[in-house]
């Protein structure tokens, strides 16, 4: 029987919720599975470690985590601390420590959902965002001088590496040729930024001769927001800069009904450190504690997670148990408009996985 070594890591807010909320339902579906089990580590960082120890995570943190199969994340933030200090502080500094370069966000209205765009037919939108992870806007580069005066200047500079946007280019091709439809929109914004958006579109033209068999376009990045709205069933696998596709998968989540569903994986496509998984959602504190958080966004998460180890048939019943849930509206959680409570949500999910598991050993 494998053994699988997962940190978890709630951080802040709701964090502290639904990330115990994925360990039950991952323990659920190891348990009477003989193929797997887990062993969890619990590691406490996140805003409360800040205000006893003055940093969001230990300076060797990355040590303790790197003998992990993979990680689930909860959220970094806190209304008490600057927001920059607890996304770098945390977040940002497991994933470029870690290179974690390819951040994927799959998006798709799951059975029961009340999507917003009311035109739009289920199947129409089913995407996975494929975000660079690792540079770009986010990249750290860049300063403030003269602070306090009227002569005070900050700059961030996007830094882009030809290294970084090939690979991931060729993720994202490698990704679009694998699902059913092969088609792979590039985002860029190379009108009016003439340098790195230009080296990128260049790159991208290069890597889609080694994926003959992968139809694919280019949007700007603004234009891209419409499409999405006004024609989803055009998109399906998108490639995009840091901070572009930061901001078009919250989009994404939102049109597909609540930002409370969404997940993410942080991947190190190597496998030479552990990859982290996490819902997209904020630390919302103004639900913090309350039994309100939808643990959906985690529990996808763990899918990813379990699909990264290679455990297809796991991931394939969770999902299963998952689409059951958001199908019944008894089950769905204030963010899609019903009542039910964290705890009732995850009950069920692990409720599904048994039933699963018991007609598998019969």
């Amino acid at each position: 029987m494998k053994t699988y070594a997962i940190a978890t890591i709630p951080g802040d807010g709701i964090g502290k919720e639904v990330v115990p909320a994925g360990q039950q339902v991952l323990e659920a579906l190891a348990a009477g599975d003989r193929a797997f089990r887990f062993q969890f580590e619990d590691f406490d960082w996140g805003g409360d470690h800040y205000r006893e120890h003055g940093v969001m995570m230990p300076a060797d943190g990355l040590d303790a985590l790197r003998d992990k199969d993979a990680i689930l994340f909860g959220s970094a933030g806190d209304p008490h601390i600057p927001d920059h200090i607890t996304l770098w502080g945390l977040r940002l500094k497991i994933c470029q420590g870690f290179d974690q370069y390819a951040n994927v966000r799959p998006t798709r209205i799951l059975p029961g959902i009340d999507a917003p765009l009311k035109r739009c037919k289920a199947e129409d939108l089913n995407w996975v965002i494929v975000r660079e992870n690792s540079e770009g806007e986010y990249a750290g580069v860049g300063g403030r001088v003269h602070q306090g005066h009227p002569i005070e200047a900050a700059t961030d500079v996007s830094m882009m590496t030809r290294v970084g946007v090939e690979r991931i280019m060729r993720y994202a091709f490698k990704l679009a040729q694998s699902r059913p439809r092969k088609l792979l929109t590039v985002i860029t914004k190379s009108n009016a930024q003439r340098h790195a958006m230009v080296m990128w579109d260049e790159i991208a033209v290069q890597i889609a001769q080694e994926f003959p068999d992968v139809k694919w376009d280019k949007e700007l990045v603004d234009a891209a927001t419409a499409r999405m709205v006004n024609r989803p069933a055009t998109l399906d696998t998108i490639v995009a800069t840091n901070l572009h596709a930061d901001i078009l998968s919250d989009l994404a989540a939102a049109l597909a009904g609540s930002l409370g569903i969404a997940p993410t994986g942080n991947i190190d496509p190597e496998h030479r450190y552990p990859s982290m998984f996490e819902p997209i959602h904020g630390s919302a504190f103004d639900i913090m504690g309350k039994g309100l958080a939808n643990p959906v966004g985690t529990f996808w998460s763990c899918v990813m997670l379990l699909e990264h180890l290679g455990e297809f048939d796991a991931a394939q019943r969770l999902m299963q148990a998952i689409e059951q849930v958001t199908a019944n509206p008894a089950l769905h959680t204030g963010d899609l408009g019903g009542k039910a409570t964290t705890a009732q949500v995850t009950q069920a999910v692990c409720d599904l996985l048994g039933a699963s598991l018991q007609r598998k050993a019969a």
